[in-house]
């Protein structure tokens, strides 16, 4: 017999720095088990920001799918700024053809993208809408 579905919960910690709090809480899961759990899966990721989709069951057992570290997170540290621009004319910051390819090849599994060059124009448009220019790409 399947389980049933109490919840399903989309949050972001660090990586390796879960903790129990008020997000898990509402999730209605076993948070030290959690916590311990992702902790582990994320401990190579070294402190990026870490989207996890938690499906809680009534249970209160869970499962939890990882997620790649967001775009705009990515982006500002390749370019080496703290904030993006509050809008797409000012230029704050800029990054290389060669970093974008990088950052579209590590994101392809959560874009909806056939092949790299498609993930380069949508990092390409997510670094234009933050005020970061691309250099050497269309």
């Amino acid at each position: 017999m399947s389980k049933k579905v109490a919840k399903v919960c989309k949050l972001q910690f660090p990586a390796g720095g879960a903790k129990p709090g008020p997000a898990l809480a509402s999730a209605g899961i076993n948070m030290p088990q959690f916590c311990s759990a992702f902790n582990d899966a994320t401990r190579d990721r070294g402190g990026d920001l870490v989207p996890v989709i938690i499906t809680a069951y009534e249970d209160k057992s869970f499962d939890f799918v990882l997620k790649t570290t967001p775009a705009a997170i990515m982006i500002k540290k390749a370019a080496g700024i703290a904030k993006a621009s509050s809008n797409q004319k000012e230029i704050s910051g800029k990054i290389t053809a060669d970093q974008l390819r990088e950052i579209a090849e590590y994101k392809m599994p959560d874009l909806n993208a056939n092949d790299v060059e498609s993930a380069m124009r949508i990092i390409a448009g997510t670094a234009r809408n933050m005020g970061v220019e691309v250099e050497g790409f269309e």
